[in-house]
């Protein structure tokens, strides 16, 4: 658990305080950068392999997330923030299984919690826009058709899921399934560790199976990590379309 925790690097107890885990974002994110503007760079009418890998996961963002949930004629304004949550998520996470970082930007709550409020301010402003601040207010807490002693439950209901539990929830999760999947690899390795070079006997066999299991749930944290960007992606657009609704 302490390596959620690292030691300061620079600034120890300030509001900029520097770690490994800050690091590893940093590295992240400039690989992000990095990829996007090679591939910009060197764009082709007839793309190669990386380039059309990289169209690809455009094109899934774009489609099958954004054109799918909001609808090809209201999606167009949105798919350069869905794109941007989808590929910048997938970054943060992966880092959990890339050697000598081995841990996921996104395993510690604060750079989910920032996620999280760039869809929440995102969602609330489509939504403000579109109805005003009245008609917003409206359609998210009166939902049409409900008969009006059932607002008294209903509405502190509706005023908590739309103000506190989505964010809340988008972030817990994306964490949860990144500490969880880097514990699992800890104890998987640090298994094979103990029984290749301390345990004795027979026992020592017992690693190949640790081993084996550690890359099996190295390989099941990619799928993770993966997954996790496209529930958080596939949620935004799910609460963004739901702020460009006329009635909930």
């Amino acid at each position: 658990m302490g390596e959620f925790f690292p030691e300061a690097l620079l600034w120890e107890g300030t509001l900029f305080e520097f770690n490994r885990i800050t690091l590893v974002r940093v590295i992240a994110a400039v690989a992000l950068i990095v990829v996007f503007w090679v591939v910009a760079a060197r764009a082709r009418v007839v793309p190669g392999r990386f380039q059309s890998f990289i169209e690809y996961a455009l094109d899934f963002v774009r489609v099958q997330i954004a054109e799918e949930v909001i609808g090809k004629d209201k999606a167009r304004p949105y798919v350069a923030f869905l794109t941007t949550l989808f590929l910048a998520i997938v970054f943060f996470n992966i880092t959990g299984v890339i050697p000598f970082l081995n841990i996921a930007g996104t395993s510690v709550i604060g750079l989910p919690i920032i996620m999280a409020l760039w869809v929440y301010v995102m969602y609330l402003g489509v939504g403000i826009k579109k109805h005003g601040l009245g008609g917003y207010l409206k359609t998210s807490l009166f939902p049409a058709g409900v008969p009006w002693p059932i607002y008294i439950l209903l509405t502190p209901i509706e005023f908590l899921q739309v103000f506190f539990l989505r964010p809340f929830t988008l972030a817990l999760r994306l964490t949860a399934n990144m500490i969880a999947g880097h514990l699992l690899l800890v104890v998987a390795f640090a298994g094979t560790q103990y029984l290749f070079f301390e345990a004795s006997g027979a026992i020592k066999a017992a690693g190949a199976l640790t081993f084996l299991g550690g890359f099996a749930f190295t390989l099941f944290e990619v799928f993770v990590a993966l997954l996790q960007a496209y529930v958080f992606t596939m949620l935004s657009a799910v609460y963004l379309n739901m702020a460009l609704e006329e009635e909930h």
